[in-house]
């Protein structure tokens, strides 16, 4: 087997798992509020990745002048936006299907060029206008024909977009640092203090619940937030970036697939059509930037 296709299975292997993540995600909220659940999964993160954080922060060369005060910052800025994203995701998940939260989670792709053009100035292409049509389109037909369908939760998931756009962003900036371990570490660390310290003030906090929702904590918080990082780190040194990104966005795939088997969720024709133009606008973006 060759590096290329080891590379190409890994990509696969995360977005099955981050798509999966989605039905975890949702039967948690039987047992846990989503605060709560965003703060374990945090948690369980960082404790997973805080020795290889130990590992590169000592291999790491000295930081140059240019490199300011290294990758801290970034990584508390991203702790606060994720904090936010997920925290709206996972709100909004109590109420929205694993099969639409896939879908509409999957705009960050269509809205980061966008929200990069704010913050860069750098004018989106003809393509990537072309993909937010198509994804404006697909959300209406997934709404059935009508945006009003939606529920509140699908209209939070679909916020939630715009924040893991910001993340993006974010990580992007951080990577010139090359200690992307340490970032990420840092990153679930504040994660998990906000929305433990949050949880503790607007939610209930109870060990039976905790033990109750215990194995969909373990699922998000090591395999679709650490192992999954880990694993693309490895991938990407083979597939390039516009592939791996292509095929990350099978995870929509794959949450629907997991709604269908799992949990019995049905898209109509027209919502079916909808997820297709999603799909296919993500796609779209992703091929721009080759």
């Amino acid at each position: 087997m060759s590096a290329r296709t080891r590379g190409d299975l890994l990509i696969l292997l995360a977005a099955l798992i981050w798509g999966v993540a989605f039905y975890f995600q949702k039967v948690a909220m039987q047992d846990i509020g989503p605060l709560l659940f965003l703060g374990m999964r945090g948690a369980v993160a960082a404790v997973v990745l805080l020795p290889f954080l130990i590992r590169e922060q000592r291999r790491r060369p000295a930081p140059t002048p240019a490199q300011g005060r290294g990758i801290w910052p970034f990584g508390l800025l991203a702790g606060v936006v994720f904090f936010v994203a997920g925290g709206t995701q996972q709100t909004g998940i109590v109420d929205a299907t694993v099969t639409n939260t896939g879908f509409l989670t999957a705009l960050y792709v269509v809205v980061t060029p966008f929200l990069f053009w704010l913050v860069r100035r750098q004018r989106p292409s003809l393509t990537t206008w072309l993909s937010a049509g198509l994804a404006f389109v697909g959300v209406w037909a997934l709404g059935g024909g009508a945006l009003e369908s939606f529920n509140r939760g699908d209209i939070l998931v679909a916020c939630s977009s715009v924040f893991w756009a910001a993340l993006i962003i974010v990580a992007g900036e951080a990577s010139r640092h090359a200690q992307p371990l340490s970032y990420t570490c840092i990153q679930f660390a504040v994660v998990a203090l906000l929305s433990l310290g949050s949880a503790a003030v607007f939610e209930s906090v109870e060990m039976a619940s905790l033990r109750a929702a215990i194995i969909p904590i373990l699922y998000v918080g090591v395999l679709s937030s650490a192992f999954t990082f880990g694993i693309t780190a490895i991938a990407m040194q083979y597939v390039s970036p516009t592939r791996a990104s292509i095929m990350l966005s099978m995870e929509t795939v794959f949450a629907a697939m997991a709604g269908f088997l799992l949990l019995d969720e049905r898209l109509s024709g027209l919502g079916l059509t909808g997820a297709l133009l999603i799909l296919l606008a993500v796609v779209l973006v992703q091929r721009s930037r080759d």
